[in-house]
């Protein structure tokens, strides 16, 4: 990777290090504890003990950060420009189905502003990793947004609602709309997987709505550094605090809006 940044240090070694006991116990997903906190809302003890490393390591590298974490919600900092938004296991429900697609969500705010973001599946080994104005990267590889400009040729990722949550009806209707309109729509089960997707140019494009912070932080950046568009759906400007999304390449991000929008 080109960037060997003092914060690429930090936070890859932190979700190394996470990473470890995730791949034991994805190993062992029978036999995991689990107990939920709603509907279609499982946490597991993995979650826990990946939280608890990574805020471990972080707070070793830079003492003063804050946290806005999920299992542990909200940890004020003595700096109260810094806080790391972490999630320790995006994917849950497919890390418990024994589905190897799931990853370890870090990013870095300042003073509101996201500005440095990993996301790591341990199972793939797939590091993506973005500082901001350094671009984004996967491994060594530097990544850009593909570069179809035609929705007919496009591969779109979302997320349906989750059981017990409002907004099946408006779902299934932009989803209707969608699939007419591109190549193929995806529901793969991890938001910061898909929005590095974009980033990497598997995905053309990717909405979703209701989302955590922790859920976008890093992927908000990871797809601006590789040269995507990140709006909500209305094209307004504050995914991170509404939680609803539309990443895209440039070319597409317009019609993919317009589409959601008359839908």
């Amino acid at each position: 990777m080109a960037l060997r940044s003092a914060l690429w240090t930090v936070m890859t070694g932190a979700a190394q290090k996470a990473a470890r006991a995730l791949k034991r116990d994805f190993g062992e997903v029978e036999q995991l504890q689990v107990s939920h906190k709603g509907p279609s809302d499982f946490v597991s003890a993995a979650d826990l003990k990946a939280e608890k490393v990574l805020r471990m390591e972080l707070t070793k590298a830079r003492p003063r950060f804050g946290f806005l974490l999920e299992e542990g919600g909200e940890v004020a900092g003595e700096d109260k420009h810094h806080r790391w938004i972490i999630d320790p296991i995006d994917g849950t429900t497919n890390f418990l189905h024994g589905i190897p697609h799931f990853a370890i969500s870090i990013g870095l705010e300042m003073d509101g502003e996201i500005i440095a973001g990993l996301v790591f599946n341990p199972v793939t080994d797939e590091m993506y990793y973005a500082e901001k104005g350094k671009g984004a990267f996967l491994n060594d590889k530097r990544l850009r947004v593909s570069s179809r400009s035609n929705l007919k040729d496009c591969v779109i990722a979302t997320g349906i609602p989750f059981h017990g949550l409002p907004g099946h009806k408006p779902f299934l209707k932009k989803l209707e709309s969608v699939m007419d309109n591109v190549a193929g729509v995806r529901r793969m089960g991890a938001a910061s997987l898909d929005l590095a997707y974009v980033a990497a140019g598997r995905y053309d494009g990717y909405w979703e709505t209701g989302l955590k912070p922790w859920d976008l932080a890093a992927g908000i950046l990871l797809v601006r550094e590789a040269g995507g568009f990140i709006t909500e759906l209305d094209n307004g400007k504050n995914v991170l605090t509404s939680g609803n999304v539309l990443a895209a390449n440039p070319k597409i991000h317009k019609q993919l809006l317009e589409l959601l929008a008359a839908a």
